[in-house]
C-alpha cells in the first residue's frame, strides 16, 4: 500500500461513482494517500475537504475535461449501475459507453493504471458450480440473470483492454457478496426484518465486508499489480450458519412459489431484493481468492462474525 509521502506528488487518483456508499468509505482513506478526485452525479455530503468534485456524467463531455486539466495517475472505476428497476437501455448506455469513454480517456492522457470493481457474481450460480473457480473461469452468470450481461460485458471489455493497452496496469476485481451499508442484494437479505429461506437449499456463501474491498482497491494500486483478482473474505459457510446467528425469525418458503410471489413484491416496490438473486439461495459459487493474496499480500481482517454484526437484530 501506498505511505503518505507519496502525497506530496500531485498526481491524482480519480475515482468514478465515489458518492456510492462504497466510494465514500474508500475515499476515507484514499484521500490520505493520494490527491482526489471524484466523479459522480450524485453529491456527495460530507465528502473530506481536500477530495475535489465534479458532479457530471462519465458520457458527459465535461468527463475528458478532468483528465485533460489534471495529471492522472490512476482511475478507480466504480461508476457501474446495478439498479434492475432501471431499464436494459439505461444500463447498456451507462455501463457499456461510459466505461468504454473513462477508457479511452486513460489511453489518451497517459494514465498508468486503471482499477474497475467488477463482481464474482459474473461467474454465475449453479447446481454445478462445487469447486473453487479461479480467475480464468468461464463467465456464465447471464444464464440465470440476464441483468448480468451488462456487467459481464464491462468485464470483458476491460479484460480485453488488458491486453491491447499493456502500457496501462489495469486491474479487474471480482470481489464475492459485499456486506455492509451498500444497498446490494446480499447486504438487502440480511437487513429484512423477517428472512426467507428456501426449503431443501442451504447453499455455501462467501462473503465479504465492505471494508476489505476498500483495503483489495487500495493494494492494487500498488505499482505492478495488473490482470484479474479473486476477492474473498472468511471462509465460506453454509447460508443457515449465517441465518442462524442474526437472531431474526427465519420463514421456511417453497422455491417453488416464492419466485413469482418475489417477482410480484419486487414490482410493486415492497421486496428490495431483486428476483434474479434468488439463485444465490438456492446455489453456491465458489471462487479462490488466492491468487490476490499471494501476489498483493491481501488479507481480510474483517472476520464472518463482523459481517453478520452488520444486521444482527438489536
Amino acid at each position: 500500500m501506498a505511505s503518505k509521502t507519496d502525497k506530496d506528488d500531485r498526481s491524482h487518483v480519480v475515482v468514478t461513482g465515489i458518492s456510492g456508499r462504497l466510494g465514500r468509505n474508500l475515499a476515507k482513506s484514499l484521500h490520505r494517500l493520494y490527491p482526489v478526485i471524484g466523479i459522480d452525479r450524485r453529491p456527495f455530503p460530507r465528502a473530506p475537504s481536500d477530495v475535489v468534485m465534479h458532479r457530471i456524467d462519465i458520457r458527459s463531455r465535461r468527463c475528458e475535461d478532468v483528465f485533460r486539466r489534471n495529471r492522472v495517475r490512476a482511475v478507480i472505476h466504480l461508476n457501474i449501475m446495478h439498479d434492475p428497476r432501471r431499464s436494459a437501455e439505461e444500463h447498456h448506455t451507462f455501463n457499456i459507453m461510459g466505461t468504454q469513454q473513462v477508457l479511452e480517456y486513460c489511453v489518451r492522457y497517459g494514465v498508468d493504471k486503471f482499477i474497475v470493481l467488477s463482481t464474482a457474481n459474473v461467474y454465475g450460480a449453479g447446481p454445478r458450480s462445487m469447486r473453487y473457480l479461479a480467475e480464468d473461469a468461464p463467465l456464465l452468470g447471464a444464464a440465470t440473470d440476464t441483468g448480468m450481461r451488462d456487467l459481464i460485458e464491462v468485464d470483458m471489455l476491460c479484460t480485453s483492454f488488458f491486453w491491447q493497452h499493456p502500457q496501462i496496469e489495469t486491474v479487474i476485481l471480482r470481489p464475492v457478496h459485499i456486506c455492509g451499508s451498500v444497498h446490494n442484494a446480499p447486504s438487502n437479505y440480511l437487513r429484512l426484518p423477517r428472512i426467507p429461506k428456501l426449503m431443501g437449499f442451504d447453499p455455501m456463501v462467501q462473503a465479504i465486508h465492505e471494508d476489505d474491498v476498500v483495503g483489495a482497491l487500495l493494494a492494487t494500486l500498488a505499482p505492478g499489480a495488473r490482470g484479474v483478482y479473486n476477492v474473498t473474505g472468511p471462509e465460506p459457510v453454509p447460508l443457515s450458519a449465517i441465518l442462524d446467528r442474526l437472531a431474526k425469525p427465519i420463514v421456511e418458503v417453497p422455491h417453488l412459489a416464492f419466485g413469482p410471489m418475489v417477482k410480484r413484491m419486487y414490482a410493486a416496490r415492497l421486496w428490495s431484493f431483486p428476483p434474479a438473486e434468488l439463485e444465490h439461495l438456492k446455489f453456491g459459487c465458489m471462487v479462490d481468492g488466492e491468487r490476490i493474496r499471494r501476489d498483493l499480500d491481501f488479507t481480510p481482517e474483517r472476520s464472518l462474525n463482523d459481517i453478520i454484526e452488520l444486521f444482527r437484530a438489536g
